[in-house]
């Protein structure tokens, strides 16, 4: 069966987010002023052959702790369709 696997890659929140801080700076250039902060983060989609459900999250969550995130610095959830 083919699933497809969403991957949110987010720093952790007790880091700083360089791009999110520039972001914000720009939002509040523009006179956006009611954003109180921004983290920028990435999504990816995979998509897994798998048995089951249960399978494909197994394989997204082992790709994201080998190659998709970096554990140090990063935190991951996985959604699976």
């Amino acid at each position: 069966m083919l699933f497809t696997a969403q991957v949110k890659v987010m720093p952790l929140k007790d880091l700083l987010d360089p791009q999110g801080k520039a972001v914000l700076g720009g939002l509040e250039n523009l006179g956006v002023t009611s954003v109180s902060d921004v983290r920028i983060g990435k999504n990816i989609d995979l998509q897994i052959e798998a048995a089951t459900k249960e399978e494909a999250i197994e394989i997204a969550s082992v790709a994201a702790k080998k190659l998709l995130a970096n554990p140090v610095m990063e935190m991951f959830e996985i959604t699976v369709n």
